[in-house]
């Protein structure tokens, strides 16, 4: 079984063609795979290209479809690296061109173009919504902003957003990794969050600028997360501290991203190859 590995800004996948792979990967076998030592390490796994209207049955104008992984062998809706880095395979495979296409996700069909014969990618991650009904949070049907929950004994303000996939944002006047792995967690698996949610702490430098640190959903403390970026950037403009064009610094680089007035999110960003290769069949018999 052939591989292809890539990472958006350190934030690392392996693609796997459902022609060679098959169209169901196995828990163990995904969280083998995605293992940093005994596997090829990961932090999650990009199963495509599948048939249009495969995943929703609304792949109409759409190139093909893609499942993403977690390492704990959980299904995401979406990721922004992980839909940069499929176009980039895509495109080094010889699929796509340097011409707009679209692919279908479980968190909707997004809008991609390969740039810079790939070294960058451009996303059209669909609108931000902050209500509560869209993002799969408990209590009374509302926006989710400037509320305040509980984590490890203490009281934190965040708002909830979603770009496909959910996530939880905590404001705060400087971010800390320390912070985000002790807390993202609990907030993680907080019951407000039926489904589980992205964690992310944000802190606002300016109008065009925001720094944040990620815990990832099904993966951990994460260099990276293109939609993280997305969420933080839409949560930054809806509180009216950042403008449409929004710089998102994170540990592994940073990611351009656009809010515009009706609140559609567009990232732009690198995407750097690392190996390929062939997957062991050993893997699963140490």
């Amino acid at each position: 079984m052939r591989f292809w590995k890539y990472h958006a800004l350190g934030n690392d996948y392996i693609v796997l063609d459902p022609a060679d792979a098959g169209e169901s990967l196995g828990a163990e076998f995904i969280r083998r795979l995605c293992h940093r030592n005994f596997g090829i390490g990961s932090d999650g796994i990009l199963l495509g290209p599948l048939p249009p209207g495969r995943l929703t049955g609304q792949g109409a104008g759409t190139f093909c479809g893609l499942r993403i992984f977690n390492p704990d062998a959980s299904e995401a809706e979406k990721s922004g690296n992980g839909l940069r880095i499929f176009c980039r395979y895509l495109h080094d495979t010889g699929r796509v061109s340097d011409g707009p296409f679209r692919l279908e996700t479980l968190g909707g069909v997004v809008g991609c173009q390969v740039l810079d014969g790939g070294a960058r990618v451009r996303v059209e991650m669909g609108r931000v919504s902050f209500h509560s009904a869209d993002i799969g949070i408990t209590g009374l049907p509302r926006e989710v902003i400037d509320e305040t929950i509980e984590a490890g004994g203490r009281r934190l303000v965040f708002c909830a957003a979603t770009v496909g996939n959910p996530h939880c944002i905590v404001r705060r006047e400087a971010v800390t990794e320390a912070e985000a792995r002790e807390l993202g967690p609990l907030l993680e698996h907080h019951p407000w969050f039926p489904r589980r949610t992205n964690v992310q702490f944000m802190q606002v430098l300016d109008r065009h600028r925001i720094r944040i640190e990620i815990w990832e959903r099904g993966a951990g403390y994460t260099l990276a997360s293109g939609s993280s970026a997305s969420a933080c950037a839409g949560v930054a403009r809806r509180l009216g501290l950042c403008d449409a064009e929004i710089a998102v610094h994170m540990p592994g680089g940073v990611l351009n991203v656009n809010v515009a007035d009706d609140w559609s999110i567009t990232q732009l960003g690198p995407v750097t190859g690392v190996a390929q290769g062939v997957v062991d069949r050993d893997i699963l018999n140490d």
